[in-house]
């Protein structure tokens, strides 16, 4: 589980597929400003709002390294071209008992993809807007939570479109733009997508009851 908080910015230094021990379709190398000696082997990382485990890691305190094996599967699910070299990630790592809950319960389970529309000065902060899928959109409300490659938003506006799909807006403050990467964000890029866990077992609730 993890909170949607981003710690670091890390890079994908290495990417290859399949990897010969056969445990993925792909093993990617992330770089990162961590202390290799608090990353655990087995452990959970968000990589852009991807759980993946680690596998191996090194490096010294502040110039660390990390790989995690990723599945066809999870490749399939994520935003197009994501683990190829050079790709920087947002990181979390697992949310530890006794942690501060900062953001929203997150699972790290990417439901799907957002298109970047546009982006607009909002004071200082920027407002961004992104399309989703009419298979998302009835999970989004206004006021409601959404995490974007990892990153914990609040939604500030839904607007439904008349072929099923919807339109979403978040705010970006500073401080997020500074250290993730949605400040490098532009009109066309893709996103991961997850929707707040809360909605999905709603949703599911109410199917169920015709």
């Amino acid at each position: 589980m993890f909170t949607g908080i981003v710690t670091a910015i890390g890079s994908i230094t290495e990417a290859q597929g399949p990897n010969s021990s056969g445990g993925g379709d792909l093993r990617a190398v992330i770089a990162c400003p961590f202390d290799p000696a608090k990353i655990a082997i087995g452990a959970s990382i968000s990589c852009s709002g991807c759980c993946l485990t680690v596998v191996e890691r090194g490096g010294v305190a502040g110039n660390a390294w990390f790989a995690v094996d990723i599945s066809g599967e999870t490749v399939s699910c994520t935003v197009p071209g994501r683990w190829s070299q050079g790709t920087k990630l947002n990181l979390e790592p697992a949310l530890k008992l006794g942690d501060e809950l900062g953001g929203h319960i997150v699972t790290g389970h990417v439901d799907g993809f957002g298109t970047v529309l546009g982006i607009y000065p909002a004071g200082d902060s920027r407002r961004i807007s992104f399309a989703i899928s009419k298979e998302l959109a009835p999970y989004l409300a206004a006021k409601g939570s959404i995490t974007i490659d990892g990153v914990s938003l609040t939604v500030n506006e839904v607007t439904d479109q008349t072929d099923g799909t919807c339109h979403f807006a978040v705010n970006i403050i500073p401080h997020t733009a500074d250290v993730t990467t949605l400040g490098a964000l532009k009109e066309g890029d893709q996103v991961n997508l997850e929707i707040d866990v809360l909605a999905r077992y709603l949703q599911r609730m109410q199917a169920l009851r015709g």
